[in-house]
Parts: C-alpha cells; structure tokens; sequence
C-alpha cells in the first residue's frame, strides 16, 4: 500500500488522463472545418457519442471525488507530534490485544487438534482390531499389526493400508 501523497499523485495523473483521453475522443470525432479556397467541403458531421460523453464524465467525476476524499485525509497542520504517537501508542495496544486474541485462538485450535489426533487414533486402534479378528476368523492367523504410540502419531493416517 502506498502512502497518501503517492495515492494523490496517482488520482491526479487519472485525471489529467482521463481529460487527455475525453479531448481525444471529441478531437478525434468533431467536424473537419473547411477552408473554402482550398478544399472542398466535407460532409463529415461524426460527433461524439452520448455514451463516450458519460463515461467521460462520470470517469472525471469519479477522479475528482477521490482527489477530494485524498486531500481530506492528509494529516492537517494541527496534526503534532506528540497526538501522532499517542495514535500510534494507542494503534499498538489494539495491536497487542489482536495478538492476544490470536494467541488464544491458535491454543484452541491446537487443542481441538490434539483431541482429532486422539479420535483419528481410536479409530484406527479400532480398525487394526477389527482387521485381526477379520483375519483370524477368514485365514487363522492373528497378525501383529499394530500402531506407534500415541505421543509420536502426527495425525495422519494415510500410510495406513485400506482394504
């Protein structure tokens, strides 16, 4: 994001473009006049469109408003030094406070991870359970298929062989 006098210097040159361009437009479409002595008369009578004419003017309109709203927000000569850093004093509080919200919404959200962790891993205890009495029952054998402990499961699953 660029700083105020930047975003003026910036609405100021669409300006002077969008009178450049609507000077143009009626240029390019006005009458040709006629020197009677040395040409014949041309019958070419292009005007400038309605619609070029609005959107020239609601374009100028539209630059002009925000040059307004621009030079309305630069900081006025009543502006200190000492009123600047006690907004920016006041600018890190709320700072500090988001921070704080944050801190506290990512200790949730890992909480609340853990808990899917524990959940993902009863059910897979539950599956590898389930897959041994399969197996015992369907081929008589009792396989030692099991999983690492808790404190080392990161969540996912998905090295795990699906039927």
């Amino acid at each position: 994001m660029s700083d105020r006098l930047t975003q003026l210097q910036d609405a100021v040159n669409q300006l002077a473009e969008h009178f450049c361009n609507s000077i143009g437009v009626l240029q390019q479409n006005a009458p040709s006049g006629s020197f009677s002595t040395l040409e014949k008369p041309a019958h070419k009578e292009a005007a400038a469109s309605d619609e070029s004419i609005q959107l020239f003017c609601q374009l100028i309109v539209r630059t002009a408003k925000d040059i307004d709203f621009l030079v309305d927000a630069l900081p006025s000569e009543q502006s200190t030094h000492e009123s600047q850093i006690a907004n920016l004093q006041k600018l890190e509080e709320e700072n500090q406070d988001a921070a704080k919200n944050l801190k506290l919404y990512v200790e949730h959200a890992e909480k609340q991870l853990a808990s899917i962790q524990h959940a993902l891993l009863d059910v897979a205890n539950a599956q590898l359970a389930a897959r041994q009495i399969e197996a015992n029952l369907v081929c008589g054998v009792t396989p030692t298929t099991s999983l690492p402990n808790s404190e080392t499961i990161t969540g996912d699953f998905s090295d795990i062989p699906q039927r």
